[in-house]
């Protein structure tokens, strides 16, 4: 049985779960999870840092295969265990889903983990509103990219729910939840409307509602 270490509450984890359940795995049954991370620690023994030295979640053990990076456990998952072909897509649709994803950590991601981790992760008295309120900003800026590119489409690679999506989503998911939490602090929120109908349409065609947070988890 594969087994993945890592809290439900993390956005990297969240992403795997939400893959594993488009692909109609489910815990206990096809894979384990055992709660790692912040307060469950765990990340720091020796047991977990001689499978991923990072010290960070998720990870992905399967047979002899161990896997970190959440991403790359999506796009193992989908290669390894989509029997029922869920992400299977043309050349083209493929490589437009793995564009996003890449944009995802590597631009997106970076801004709104500023604020993400500001609002969520830093005591008030502690708090950088300058840097919380430009990283909000900036994200708004970002997604308008995205926003954009739905305006075309019903999915971020196409007509197609792909592994994209997934990422993208839970980080929009936050960015929603942050301003509603958090509205002074983080400034105006962009009025994305084709990001808004394309959210909808994840949580009616998708298994989303089973897997992202309705609330934010703050600790103080």
């Amino acid at each position: 049985m594969m087994r993945l270490w890592g809290r439900k509450s993390s956005i990297n984890v969240q992403k795997v779960l939400w893959c594993l359940a488009e692909l109609g795995l489910k815990e206990g049954k096809d894979f384990e999870r055992i709660d790692a991370g912040l307060q469950f620690g765990k990340n720091n023994t020796p047991e977990f840092l001689k499978l991923n030295p990072n010290g960070l979640v998720p990870t992905l053990e399967d047979g002899e295969i161990v896997l970190w990076e959440s991403n790359t456990i999506m796009r193992y998952l989908a290669h390894q265990h989509d029997q029922a072909g869920r992400f299977t897509a043309d050349i083209k649709t493929q490589y437009e889903s793995e564009k996003w994803m890449d944009w995802q950590l590597g631009t997106m991601w970076p801004a709104l983990r500023i604020a993400f981790l500001g609002l969520t992760r830093t005591p008030e008295s502690e708090r950088n509103h300058d840097a919380i309120l430009k990283a909000y900003q900036e994200t708004n800026r970002l997604l308008r990219l995205l926003d954009q590119t739905l305006a075309k489409q019903s999915y971020c690679s196409g007509n197609q729910f792909q592994l994209g999506d997934i990422v993208l989503a839970l980080c929009v998911s936050r960015w929603n939840m942050l301003h509603k939490t958090f509205p002074q602090q983080t400034g105006e929120r962009a009025d994305l409307k084709n990001i808004d109908a394309w959210m909808r349409r994840l949580e009616v065609e998708t298994r989303f509602n089973d897997i992202a947070e309705k609330e934010l988890n703050i600790v103080k």
